[in-house]
């Protein structure tokens, strides 16, 4: 049975700044949370997230890693552990992201590996689905981002412990834009997949973020398609307005 799905925002802030930016930032977000009207996720990089911890303390905001290691300890240098994140207050994490893929070569199975750790902590996954531009350009867009969605989320996943992201990876930096009719299409096709696999409980209640260039002017549009339930900001998530902004504007 489908159940409202709550509206997930939630800021990838990559590999973006420094101890004071990052607390500025995360008040300024937390202290316009209340007015949202949606839930609100911020990621910052692996080195702000105790900061970022205590300044979004007692706020409605929640706290998320960008990447975990699928393994809970060991000789892994430079990697960080779900239980790690889970350890300093985060309850989701990112895995899966293009650029994760792209420099690092990561595969489904990898990903579903690193989505395995996160419901094993207790996180919520937020796994990352999207084809390239050359792979839309060959009419490969629903095979490819099915393949992944099948490959990347855990048999074992529940609406609860996972959210899927789909970026539009050929509309980074190449000034094309998706239309709301292709954001829906892709993500109606992600719904069916995952119901087929999953069952349509999960299906139906499965949270589907956007995130391709999402901003305050296109929030409204874009969130108001009827399988998109949220969106994973990047650039605008590092300006406290535009991100309130866009939640404010996706209700």
């Amino acid at each position: 049975m489908a159940t409202p799905r709550v509206m997930l925002i939630a800021g990838n802030w990559k590999m973006n700044g420094l101890v004071d930016d990052g607390r500025t930032l995360a008040q300024a977000v937390a202290a316009g949370a209340s007015e949202a009207g949606c839930e609100l996720l911020v990621c910052p990089p692996a080195g702000l997230l105790s900061t970022v911890a205590a300044a979004l303390s007692g706020s409605a905001v929640a706290l998320g890693g960008q990447d975990c290691h699928p393994e809970v300890s060991g000789a892994h240098t430079g990697d960080i552990s779900a239980e790690m994140l889970s350890d300093i207050g985060c309850g989701f994490v990112i895995v899966g992201h293009s650029e994760r893929r792209a420099d690092h070569g990561e595969s489904d199975d990898l990903v579903r590996a690193k989505a395995e750790a996160a419901h094993r902590a207790g996180l919520t996954a937020v796994i990352c689905v999207g084809e390239t531009e050359a792979e839309r350009d060959a009419g490969q867009a629903d095979a490819v981002v099915g393949k992944q969605v099948l490959g990347s989320v855990p048999e074992n996943a529940t609406a609860a412990n996972t959210v899927i992201a789909y970026e539009p990876v050929w509309a980074i930096g190449t000034g094309r834009t998706p239309t709301p009719e292709d954001v829906q299409a892709i993500h109606s096709h992600m719904r069916n997949v995952v119901s087929e696999r999953h069952g349509g409980e999960f299906g139906a209640n499965v949270r589907l973020l956007y995130g391709g260039s999402v901003k305050p002017g296109n929030a409204t549009e874009l969130m108001g398609l009827e399988d998109v339930d949220g969106a994973l900001v990047g650039g605008a998530s590092l300006v406290a307005e535009d991100f309130l902004a866009i939640a404010a504007n996706s209700g």
